[in-house]
């Protein structure tokens, strides 16, 4: 890959960061800092980088990287990356709804290497996308110290930038686009340091409102996305509706953070399969991965709903845990309820159905009373039940409580115990193997 590192001649912070560079790049250490058929030319510009519009037009890159600070009204010390554009007007150079390209595995890349080099004192983020140039062919981002002069001659942040540009390591990276948040774009950020979804173009909360899909295609197409990521939180109901409309207009994938997470290292291929499988089950259903993490083909199986809704009454939180050590996915629909079906690699459903029913039975053997005949699982509950202890002259509050945890009470110098006040029910369950469950 070559890279083509860009900083102005009045940039303290671009100079210095490409001082550290040029440093970095002499002697022994050269082949071990460039990486694997990467190269670098620098190039240096009189004016401000914003306004560096078909700078590229005489530069043979595959990549643009310029090397700038950071501005703010609010100054902090921090590390930044970001791509250039403007989706409204262009008040900071470049052109008016108009986004320059991008390579978001490169900028994460970059990104991962700030936060393990970030100096102390520092952050380290994303920004949204901002200001120009964007009348570019060749993909760019910048990268940045900020946020006052004080920042921008600190070796120590010159050195941490230099590093970072030159030991990024980029992923098999999912490639999104962000929508919501602040300048410093910090649920995208959390998401680009922990998983593997790299982000090019990002869109303040402000301005998600004032976007057209027109503008929603150029964010796609400029950064090379395959989905989009929103943060819900960050957004009025009304503008995440009609962002929300707009996406599924253009046949954008929208992803949550922890659905982007739990791609882990699953190819997109896949994990499309993967999607498509859960909306022929349910168009409501979201699809959660646990043991997963290959390509094979995909089939669905499907666990007694009632022994399913049984188990979620005892322990949900135990049977999601144990879903975690099988190679399966389970979905959930309205209110995150678990669905009775599952999918897996077909080479395991007969295993995955008995480690499923395995699963329940042994959750629900903790706090039940259960029998077996045959293939019936049989499930007697036992209840604290008021009526009974009303007609037996048992006063509501601390003596009810004591009763339904189990304690005998005196009332009148009468002894009541559970057994008096307890009601019981049968339910029996299908469950095919159930024999072979110990």
């Amino acid at each position: 890959m070559k890279i083509a590192l860009i900083n102005s001649q009045q940039d303290l912070a671009g100079s210095q960061i490409r001082n550290h560079i040029e440093e970095l790049l002499k002697g022994s250490s050269r082949d071990a800092l460039q990486g694997s058929g990467r190269t670098y030319e620098f190039y240096e510009v009189k004016g401000r980088l914003i306004f560096a519009d078909r700078v590229d037009r005489q530069i043979d890159a595959d990549l643009l990287i310029f090397l700038s600070r950071h501005s703010s009204i609010n100054p902090i010390p921090v590390l930044t990356v970001h791509v250039t554009g403007n989706t409204g007007k262009a008040e900071l150079g470049g052109a008016s709804q108009s986004l320059s390209p991008t390579n978001p595995v490169m900028m994460q890349a970059v990104l991962r290497q700030l936060f393990k080099h970030c100096p102390s004192g520092y952050r380290v983020s994303y920004e949204v996308t901002h200001h120009g140039p964007t009348e570019l062919s060749i993909p760019s981002f910048f990268v940045e110290i900020g946020s006052t002069e004080k920042e921008w001659v600190d070796q120590r942040a010159g050195e941490a930038v230099a590093k970072s540009v030159l030991e990024a390591a980029p992923i098999d990276a999912i490639p999104l686009i962000g929508f919501g948040g602040n300048h410093y774009a910090a649920r995208q950020t959390e998401i680009a340091i922990n998983s593997r979804g790299a982000f090019g173009h990002i869109v303040h909360s402000r301005e998600v409102g004032l976007l057209d899909e027109a503008l929603i295609h150029q964010m796609q197409e400029k950064t090379g996305a395959v989905a989009a990521y929103i943060d819900k939180k960050a957004l009025q109901k009304e503008v995440l509706k009609k962002l929300t409309n707009q996406l599924h207009a253009l046949q954008i994938n929208r992803l949550s953070e922890s659905e982007i997470v739990g791609i882990g290292s699953l190819s997109w291929k896949m994990y499309c399969e993967i999607r498509d499988l859960t909306t022929s089950i349910s168009k409501e259903a979201r699809c959660h991965i646990h043991a997963i993490d290959t390509n094979g083909q995909l089939e669905k199986v499907s666990v007694n709903p009632v022994l399913l809704s049984e188990v979620q009454k005892v322990d949900e939180q135990a049977f999601l845990q144990g879903l975690d050590e099988l190679p399966v996915i389970h979905l959930s629909g309205r209110e995150n309820r678990l669905l009775p079906v599952f999918i897996t690699y077909a080479k395991y459903t007969t295993r995955i159905i008995n480690d499923l029913n395995t699963l329940c039975v042994k959750i629900i053997r903790i706090k039940e009373i259960i029998a077996q005949d045959g293939d019936h699982l049989i499930i007697k509950k036992v209840r604290f039940d008021p009526d009974k202890a009303r007609n037996l002259g048992v006063p509501q509050g601390p003596l009810y409580k004591a009763l339904a945890a189990g304690q005998s009470v005196e009332v009148s110098g009468r002894v009541v115990t559970p057994a008096m006040v307890s009601s019981s029910n049968e339910i029996r369950i299908h469950i095919p193997g159930l024999e072979n469950i110990s």
